[in-house]
């Protein structure tokens, strides 16, 4: 529940702190004294939008601050979930810097608007006339019977397999569009990969084949140079080899005398060794010199068949080309096993379905038995504050389609007269009886969520006499359940408060401010006074006042 609210710098408010307790409190002041400012400010904490029209004073930051005991609504989880410490007091701080930047902090920790809202939810529900609107929105709707139903963990089960469902049923319509794309290319891609196949290429096989290619070229002049290097080596008069013979058997008649000798005359037979083997390769290489006419016609028409699927596909080698391959293979290969893939995928989303399907089931089940009971009760509240016709219909169908919530289509109709027809809540109910109605249903949910704090602002427009003695009875019960902070104009609501705060302008210097202060006994029954006879308080007032407040 709000424990204090704190502002500083906020619209008309220069510095105001107040403290909060359980139960039931009221907040009363005249028109235009800011009661909307307070509102403003709170909805400003817990992660409104703002500007810098926000600030007082444009040269200064603005900061309000909250703070809320926590501790008995399980919120351990969701601060785990955000990455917040958990606080059993918990405090919330926004920011409105003079730049126009705005900051919000969770136990000192930096949170965004998003996370703020999540927390919101989860603590304060703030109820104004206009949004009695909110009773026509099928989610609110749905929302009042889940809270009885107690749906709340079959839904968030629920929610998880359809998140899942829907993840599966677009995963399906990727892969039957990549199948459509992927069909009418596949005879093409087809073509393209058989003829890929068919040349059966090597990584290296260009290089080895120019090579070939640029020796069968220049067969001529190689045949020259190698017999030309031959005679060089092996002739008997100037040849290398029959030089070296005789220069190893020069050094090798004086190796005996030094061992000087005997390494020139080593490292020449070793260069004998290499030159003898060079020969020997020469020789080789001189005998296999051929010229086949044929071989090279077949390596050039390699090579162009290499040059010409480069050329095709847009690449400058046969490594790329071996690449292209391998992408037509996969593209082929997923056109001839797409069918099994999809079948797959549907068998997934058939089993999930089937699974959402009972989930589904045991929440529109849990809906229909409290129908009785949320009608019943509702009659009951609204019986109570004059509209003792009052009568709801509500139907659950369970449909074929799957919504966030569940698989039900709702029905949810009221009628104000006696024997009149059932239509929907807007079309049919008054500005009042919408309070009424909303009263009524915020009533029923408060015996059955964990919400710590509500706030009526004006919610009793519209309303005075018996009326008002009912709704004040009933803001009585609610505040049994949990924190009830009640804005209002009549004074029987307003003498049934555990505590009872003004709010009340104030000129300083020129300034007009707001304030905030929680009022004394004496200073309570004055003010119950004043709303009941106005600025001249009469003693007849200040009976009644006494006379409500005891």
């Amino acid at each position: 529940m709000l424990t204090q609210l704190s502002i500083n710098n906020y619209a008309l408010i220069n510095q105001l702190s107040i403290d909060f307790s359980s139960g039931l409190s009221i907040i009363t002041g005249e028109t235009g004294a800011g009661k909307s400012i307070l509102l403003g400010a709170l909805g400003l904490v817990l992660g409104n939008r703002a500007d810098l029209s926000s600030l007082k004073d444009t040269s200064t930051k603005c900061i309000v601050e909250a703070k809320v005991a926590i501790s008995n609504y399980n919120l351990e989880a969701f601060f785990n979930e955000v990455d917040l410490d958990y606080e059993a007091e918990t405090i919330i701080r926004r920011e409105i810097l003079p730049s126009g930047k705005s900051r919000a902090f969770v136990n000192d920790t930096p949170v965004t608007l998003a996370v703020l809202n999540q927390l919101r939810t989860k603590l304060i529900d703030v109820h104004s006339q206009h949004q009695t609107m909110q009773l026509s929105d099928v989610a609110f709707q749905f929302s009042i019977l889940d809270a009885l139903a107690k749906n709340k963990a079959r839904i968030e089960s629920y929610k998880r397999g359809f998140t899942k469902l829907n993840q599966l049923k677009k995963e399906l319509a990727s892969l039957v569009e990549i199948q459509k794309e992927a069909n009418q290319q596949y005879d093409y891609n087809l073509h393209l990969f058989k003829e890929l196949e068919e040349a059966k290429i090597q990584v290296d096989e260009q290089e080895e084949l120019e090579e070939k290619l640029e020796k069968l070229n220049n067969i001529e002049d190689i045949k020259l140079n190698l017999s030309e290097a031959l005679e060089l080596t092996i002739n008997e008069e100037i040849g290398i080899q029959n030089l070296l013979n005789t220069l190893e058997n020069r050094l090798s008649k004086i190796a005996v005398f030094s061992k000087e000798y005997q390494e020139l005359s080593d490292r020449i037979t070793s260069v004998k060794i290499e030159v003898d083997d060079v020969v020997g390769e020469l020789e080789n290489a001189n005998e296999n010199v051929d010229f086949n006419p044929n071989e090279a016609e077949e390596i050039n028409d390699r090579l162009q068949l290499l040059y010409n699927l480069q050329k095709k596909h847009y690449v400058s080698s046969n490594k790329e080309l071996i690449k292209v391959f391998e992408d037509l293979s996969e593209k082929v290969a997923q056109v001839e096993s797409a069918d099994e893939v999809i079948n797959l995928k549907q068998k997934e989303i058939d089993d999930v379905s089937e699974k959402l399907d009972k989930v589904a089931a045991l929440i529109s089940n849990a809906r229909t038995k409290s129908i009785p009971k949320l009608t019943k009760e509702l009659q009951v509240l609204l019986t109570d504050l004059g509209m003792e016709n009052a009568r709801f219909s509500i139907k659950i169908n369970l449909s074929k389609n799957y919504f966030s919530n569940g698989k039900d289509e709702l029905e949810f109709l009221f009628s104000a007269n006696k024997g009149g027809s059932f239509g929907e809540l807007k079309k049919v109910a008054s500005g009042g009886e919408l309070s009424r109605i909303m009263l009524s249903v915020k009533t029923v949910l408060s015996k059955n969520t964990q919400l710590p704090t509500i706030i009526f602002d004006e919610i009793d427009t519209g309303v005075s006499g018996e009326v008002s003695n009912k709704i004040a009875a009933i803001m009585q019960q609610m505040s049994n359940n949990m924190q009830v902070i009640a804005i209002t104009h009549l004074p029987q609501i307003a003498a049934k408060g555990v505590n009872h705060y003004k709010v009340y302008k104030k000129e300083i210097k020129g300034i007009t401010t707001t304030n905030l202060k929680l009022l004394s006994s004496d200073e309570r029954v004055r003010e119950i006074a004043e709303m009941l006879s106005g600025k001249d308080i009469s003693d007849s007032a200040l009976t009644h006042a006494k006379e409500l407040l005891n």
